[in-house]
């Protein structure tokens, strides 16, 4: 993609993201988001299909970076040392979701939210995928992931409405999920 391109997409996204805290995602035309972006009917759609598209794409540019194989030494962080450390897995996308922090919070508290845990949902599964190994013996294999996945996501929810250090949101998640089985 060149620069202009880039920069309409950019725009694209502002816009969306503004009209977002404005109105629910229903409530959103196409016309609408072109207008906010100052850009051409024939220049939205050279981009995108249709408004549930560019959430889509917008999603996955996110968790492209986000949910990437190999962590790598990042201005904000680094956990490139770690290896295969889960914890340092959630640790790395709580600070690119921080990175986004304004779409972010925006679109999970909207109509659009579940398109989103959706589309997260299905990348976290990926990440714990290797932690059912662990998974005690009386209990199904995917309600385990499943129960790590929803777990996560809505330590999401929570952390974005409390604002408080990824660490900290890691620590409490691994506090209570993570750690061996125990009975109450």
């Amino acid at each position: 993609m060149d620069r202009r391109q880039l920069k309409t997409r950019k725009a694209v996204y502002a816009a969306f993201t503004e009209l977002l805290k404005e109105k629910p995602y229903s409530s959103i035309t196409v016309q609408d988001i072109i207008d906010a972006a100052d850009i051409g009917r024939s220049t939205f759609y050279a981009h995108f299909e249709t408004k549930e598209d560019l959430l889509n794409v917008l999603c996955n540019e996110i968790f492209e970076h986000v949910f990437s194989e190999h962590l790598t030494g990042e201005r904000t962080h680094d956990f490139s040392k770690e290896g295969n450390n889960i914890l340092a897995e959630l640790e790395h996308i709580l600070y690119h979701l921080q990175e986004n922090r304004g779409f972010i919070s925006v679109v999970i508290s909207s109509e659009s939210g579940e398109v989103f845990m959706g589309y997260f949902r299905e990348h976290l599964a990926q990440v714990f995928e290797r932690e059912t190994d662990r998974v005690p013996a009386n209990v199904p294999r995917s309600y385990y992931l499943n129960h790590l996945v929803c777990g996560f996501a809505d330590t999401v929810r929570w952390w974005m409405e409390n604002e408080c250090d990824p660490k900290d949101a890691v620590n409490y998640y691994n506090t209570l999920y993570l750690r061996s089985p125990r009975s109450l």
